[in-house]
């Protein structure tokens, strides 16, 4: 009988959980994809490179979501029990307080292993994967992204300025400017102008046309009748190169423990550069990263904690509304300290152990409060 009650409260709270953290993160995933149009309308990528790189990020407002949905799903169960008096039936065959507790205790557990999984495998792999998307699209909608009488810039070291567009969509009276290096350019005008692509290569054709040279301070120029500029060959202006959230957990514990060997002199700063951003300047932001990813997951417990506060008062309680909205400001504050706990990482080694042990503490002192608490009332 108990089993079956511990396991019918269980499946509810799994339940309930889901259908939060999938409803919010699609609302907010929804409002996100909205912003992300830019890629199309100003930065020219297709809508499959849109569609793609904003449903690879979904996951990441899964992971950042956890704990919030987390805490409203468990209080939103126990309130639920509570009013219909079925916790006051668990009570009445016996259910002691405590064992109730570490029942939710051990699922607590489980919603760590699949907050831990989400946020230091599935979402850098995800986020990894949409930053290949923008890095390895070939601007599909290159031409419709090209505005009239306005400087376009939306790829790299190269400025493209034009007249008009007509109904077949040629450009008028075009001028294109490239950068070659820090002291050299190139110059290029050309009467009309037209996007097409050759297999997998964008292209811009340019006709009746001159172009000018500078090559550190020396001039030249030649005229064209028609001439072919591979825009392929240019970088996006969207970001390209991996962050620190779309690195590996395994490389960046495996960089830590490069840097360290390099501060000691064991070895030297070429076996670092394999690693995305592994260096000594960005080894607090890798602390950081590694802490949102293997230490906040164990927050979780003491949300459940939290939540499982609502059994020590009865909804017959004079107090009971004021009591549940102590609960509910606290769960909230303390998602609120979560979310800037990774504040407290720096770069010591040692400092960052007892920030990382932080939640085994928070987790005897709840559990002594509550364990005193109870004995008292038992009293």
């Amino acid at each position: 009988m108990k089993k079956i009650i511990f396991t019918n409260i269980a499946k509810d709270c799994f339940k309930f959980f889901l259908l939060t953290i999938l409803t919010i993160g699609t609302i907010i995933w929804v409002l996100q994809a909205v912003n992300y149009l830019d890629f199309v309308v100003q930065d020219g990528h297709g809508l499959l490179v849109y569609f793609n790189y904003t449903l690879l990020n979904f996951p990441k407002i899964i992971s950042r979501l956890f704990p919030f949905a987390l805490f409203i799903s468990i209080t939103y169960i126990l309130i639920k029990y509570e009013n219909y008096n079925e916790l006051v039936i668990f009570w009445n065959i016996g259910i002691n307080k405590i064992r109730f507790i570490n029942f939710f205790i051990k699922i607590s557990f489980l919603f760590v292993l699949l907050n831990l999984i989400l946020a230091s495998i599935i979402a850098p792999s995800s986020q990894y994967k949409a930053r290949s998307f923008i890095k390895n699209s070939n601007l599909d909608f290159f031409e419709s992204a090209l505005k009239p009488k306005k400087f376009n810039d939306l790829v790299n070291n190269l400025t493209i300025y034009f007249e008009e567009k007509n109904e077949d969509g040629e450009l008028k009276n075009i001028f294109l400017k490239e950068k070659t290096n820090s002291n050299s350019y190139q110059i290029t005008y050309g009467k009309t102008g037209v996007s097409k692509l050759y297999g997998n290569k964008k292209m811009l054709t340019l006709y009746d046309g001159k172009s000018m040279i500078n090559d550190n301070g020396k001039l030249s120029e030649f005229k064209f009748t028609d001439i072919d500029i591979d825009i392929s060959k240019y970088s996006s202006r969207s970001t390209t190169s991996p962050k620190n959230q779309e690195t590996s957990t395994k490389q960046m514990i495996q960089c830590i423990f490069i840097l360290h060997k390099e501060r000691i002199g064991e070895t030297t700063l070429i076996s670092s550069r394999n690693i995305t951003n592994c260096t000594i300047r960005n080894l607090e932001n890798i602390f950081k990263e590694l802490y949102g990813r293997l230490i906040k997951p164990f927050y979780n417990t003491i949300l459940i904690m939290i939540a499982l506060l609502l059994i020590l008062k009865s909804k017959d309680s004079y107090d009971f509304r004021i009591y549940k909205f102590k609960i509910y400001t606290f769960g909230f504050l303390f998602i609120l300290f979560i979310e800037s706990s990774s504040k407290l990482v720096g770069t010591n080694l040692l400092y960052n152990l007892f920030v990382f042990t932080l939640p085994i503490f928070l987790f005897f002192l709840i559990y002594i409060y509550f364990w005193t608490n109870l004995k008292i009332k038992k009293q």
